[in-house]
């Protein structure tokens, strides 16, 4: 197997490059000057602390919301203990994989909450305990802003949410008109992200979502995974819209997209090349070596490797939303 950023690199980079749109604005973006990156987003993202609700946050969840500042600044990254088993992509894009985020060359401050959706007052919570992705970002507001840096010249804010939004709605019959859903959501979305924008959070990437359709939780089933299909790509498509507005009215904004649909079906269509020998199948195991996917919906952490080098090589040659 060829390395897989030079696969990538050869194969792919042009197609996923298609996810960053319009040319350069004046605003500069050097990532190598990045040193906080804050996140938000679902089980694909979190990573867990040893103040966090196991195995689904780093900090606190919706029964224990506030948080001092020195429970924050004290609390740890649990290594390998995300989704994947293992790291995850943002772990490995900032390199921060344990202990305290202040000791990272990178910082990493994770917000996200395993198995949220953008907001409970659309879609059912999975557990009692979900934090959504509106709720991240108040968390993030109300009990962390003041307390860890964020200058704009350093700090990068991701956002990747909606797999479970596109997968809760499969069976929704309350549902009747899925665009108008879609547009509805996306005003609580970025609802969040211009108040975290208004909170000094001004450089963001969004990731869209991803090719869960072809999961082994949905391949088995044609019609679901065609609905899922269907979902994903109307969600991706109205994301686009609000990122394009977005920017519109924050003119201080700097805007980059990484199109992780176009990844996954990338690697799903060329698994030899990226060192994967099962697709369809999945392995909660130890070592799940040559599988995509860690479960029925989650990818590996070799996966998640090969999307940090994808997002890096995006952010080290990065073009933005105008």
């Amino acid at each position: 197997m060829r390395s897989l950023l030079t696969v990538f690199g050869a194969l792919a980079l042009s197609s996923v490059k298609g996810a960053v749109t319009a040319a350069p604005q004046p605003n500069e973006f050097n990532w190598d000057s990045i040193r906080y990156m804050y996140a938000f987003g679902d089980s694909y993202t979190f990573v867990a602390g040893t103040d966090g609700h196991p195995a689904f946050s780093f900090i606190g969840d919706a029964l224990n919301f506030s948080f001092a500042p020195d429970t924050l600044l004290t609390d740890e990254i649990l290594p390998r203990n995300t989704s994947s088993n293992g790291a995850n992509w943002i772990e490995f894009l900032t390199g921060c994989l344990e202990g305290l985020p202040s000791r990272c060359s990178k910082q990493l401050w994770d917000f996200a909450f395993a198995g949220s959706d953008i907001d409970g007052a659309l879609l059912p919570l999975h557990h009692n305990f979900t934090v959504p992705l509106v709720d991240q970002v108040n968390q993030w507001v109300t009990y962390a802003s003041k307390i860890i840096p964020h200058p704009v010249a350093e700090t990068l804010t991701a956002w990747w949410i909606g797999i479970n939004d596109t997968g809760d709605t499969l069976n929704n019959a309350s549902i009747t008109d899925f665009p108008a859903f879609w547009e509805t959501e996306m005003t609580s979305y970025f609802t969040a992200v211009q108040k975290a924008h208004d909170n000094g959070l001004h450089t963001h990437l969004f990731i869209n979502v991803p090719a869960e359709d072809r999961s082994p939780g949905s391949i088995g089933n044609p019609t679901k995974a065609a609905m899922l299909k269907t979902h994903l790509d109307e969600f991706n498509s109205i994301l686009t819209d609000h990122i394009t507005a977005f920017k519109a009215v924050n003119a201080d904004a700097t805007i980059m997209t990484f199109d992780s649909n176009a990844f996954f079906n990338l690697v799903l269509d060329s698994p030899g090349e990226f060192g994967f020998t099962n697709i369809t199948g999945f392995c909660t195991c130890t070592d799940p070596a040559g599988y995509f996917w860690y479960d029925s919906g989650h990818p590996t952490e070799a996966v998640h490797s090969l999307l940090a080098e994808a997002i890096e090589a995006e952010l080290r040659n990065p073009t933005f939303v105008e």
